[in-house]
């Protein structure tokens, strides 16, 4: 059965990796500073 804990601490591992470079990303590019960034209005006519 040490197989079975190893696949699970292995699958939790790269999970845990994912989220922690997606949260890291996040950091970098916060949603504030795009939406505050000028547009360019040419859409509205």
């Amino acid at each position: 059965m040490w197989y079975f804990a190893w696949i699970l601490g292995v699958t939790m591992a790269v999970l845990l990796a994912s989220i922690n470079a997606m949260m890291c990303d996040a950091r970098e590019c916060p949603p504030d500073a795009a939406r505050d960034a000028p547009r360019d209005d040419a859409r509205r006519g």
